[in-house]
């Protein structure tokens, strides 16, 4: 549309509310007909998790990670039989798998159980060894990588997770590692240093015992070439390769997210407009801390107004 070139984002844990797509399935057939997919590949009834509640239960990783790529794919089936000029696409940690599924590189009913069956599996290694994550604001990566490095020690550890933007990182380790590295990344100069309450170390060694469950899940659907490069969150660099990106989701769960510098990635790719393609708009929050010429870029499309504006050519 407008012979933009468009980077798709997509959502990761964390963006998931209570609502969340509703109006969307009320507004377009399309979505409708995916919500109701969900609920068929599930064997439970998603959809009404994800509009009615409890929060609590939603925010359950095995129940959050399922609903995003649900929402994010019920935005998809309405965008993408518009006239898209798509360069490339990522997705944050949750949100690669949702990449993956609107390229085409796998159907939407292995999508959703494949990302339930991850969403298993991190609670499972969360539980076997009890991690914990913590947002650090106002250091630079390589400050945080040293401090983390240095607070870790042969069994307990802590590492970056996410590298969300410049000054904005993420990181995640055995409690005691992360409860250690914190005063220290103060005393480094981080003007904050916040707890998350999550169900494990995400992105850490920690998830080492849930990558051969996954790459099982992975070997056991069709998984196809995308038709449109995937920014790894791994690597920072386009996948075309359907076996380097099942290797590259297998990977990720124990590799920090790369995003500031998948961003730039994209934007060396001749993406023009970023389009944040399910729920809320933390990604294109994200856009203007990362790189300047990508500030002003950014719509959030998770609602059906949104999309309705988008399409008739108003946003």
């Amino acid at each position: 549309m407008n012979g933009e070139r468009i980077a798709l984002l997509f959502p990761g844990q964390g963006s998931q509310a209570v609502g969340m797509g509703r109006d969307l399935a009320e507004r377009f057939p399309a979505a409708q007909a995916v919500f109701e997919q969900a609920d068929e590949a599930l064997g439970f009834a998603l959809s009404t998790l994800m509009w009615e509640g409890p929060a609590e239960e939603l925010t359950l990783t095995v129940n959050a990670q399922p609903a995003l790529l649900t929402h994010s794919a019920a935005v998809w089936a309405v965008l993408k039989d518009a006239d898209l000029d798509v360069v490339c696409a990522g997705g944050h940690s949750l949100g690669e798998f949702s990449a993956y599924h609107a390229a085409g590189a796998l159907s939407f009913a292995d999508a959703v159980r494949t990302v339930r069956r991850r969403g298993e599996l991190m609670l499972e290694s969360g539980n076997a060894r009890p991690g914990t994550m913590s947002a650090v604001l106002g250091l630079d990566d390589e400050v945080v990588e040293g401090v983390c490095r240095e607070a870790s020690t042969e069994d307990s550890v802590v590492v970056p997770a996410n590298f969300n933007s410049p000054g904005q990182v993420v990181v995640s380790g055995d409690v005691a590692a992360v409860e250690r590295v914190g005063p220290m990344l103060v005393s480094a100069g981080a003007k904050k240093v916040q707890g998350l309450v999550v169900s494990g170390a995400f992105h850490s060694p920690l998830m080492q015992v849930s990558q051969a469950g996954l790459q099982a899940q992975l070997d056991s659907i069709d998984f196809a070439a995308p038709a449109f490069p995937v920014v790894s969150n791994v690597t920072a660099h386009p996948v075309t390769d359907a076996d380097e990106a099942k290797s590259l989701l297998v990977d990720q769960l124990v590799s920090p997210v790369r995003w500031t510098h998948s961003v730039r990635t994209m934007l060396q790719m001749g993406a023009e407009r970023f389009l944040e393609v399910g729920t809320g708009k933390v990604l294109i929050g994200m856009l203007k801390r990362i790189d300047k010429a990508a500030e002003g870029r950014g719509l959030a499309l998770g609602t059906a107004e949104a999309i309705e504006a988008y399409l008739n050519g108003s946003a």
